[in-house]
């Protein structure tokens, strides 16, 4: 399922609630995959899209365990309005190409944030700090950077993948931070809760 939109949304929302109210909820991939009308499913999707639609909707996403993931493209479910849901307050897209810095002072006060990157090389990726190497040139892929480490002799973001626990570093990469590497930094997106 090529969901890895749907999945970088859903982790930024998951975090900004925690973020907010000191609670972490594991929220739905597969309600976004299916209901987000301007994208599809597992076919592909665009992260700004996703959150276009989720601010205009005003949609709660409900809990992993009530709507989970099936891996493939379903019919959108429908929650009562009692239902436990989260949905967001806004959100703000970025161009941080050359200012990597100002992207690091982001993700500290807003948390993590989405990104779309060139990740075709990134496929056998064990480890390490990736430095070089992005091999089309073109956004492809959509992550999630959750931090970032300044205190090595590269600096790096640490950044979390939705290709399973088995991948990278525990299902995360590092990706040297000052040279927008992969195109990091090129499109970014955080949300608000």
């Amino acid at each position: 399922c090529g969901g890895c939109w749907a999945f970088s949304v859903v982790g930024s929302i998951e975090s900004a609630y925690a973020m907010k109210g000191n609670v972490l909820e594991e929220l739905s991939i597969q309600q976004v995959i299916d209901c987000s009308y301007n994208n599809n499913g597992c076919n592909g999707g665009s992260t700004v899209s996703a959150l276009n639609w989720l601010n205009q909707t005003h949609v709660k996403l409900v809990r992993y365990s009530k709507y989970p993931f099936k891996a493939q493209t379903g019919l959108c479910h429908y929650f009562s309005r009692s239902d436990f849901g989260v949905s967001i307050t806004g959100y703000a897209a970025f161009d941080f190409s050359g200012h990597e810095e100002k992207m690091m002072e982001i993700l500290v006060e807003w948390g993590p944030l989405v990104a779309i990157v060139d990740a075709v090389s990134w496929q056998d990726y064990l480890g390490g700090i990736i430095q070089y190497h992005c091999s089309s040139g073109e956004p492809n892929h959509a992550v999630l950077i959750t931090g970032f480490d300044t205190t090595g002799s590269i600096p790096y973001w640490i950044v979390r993948n939705s290709w399973g626990r088995s991948w990278g570093i525990d299902g995360y990469a590092h990706v040297k931070i000052g040279s927008n590497v992969c195109g990091i930094a090129d499109e970014v997106s955080a949300v608000f809760v």
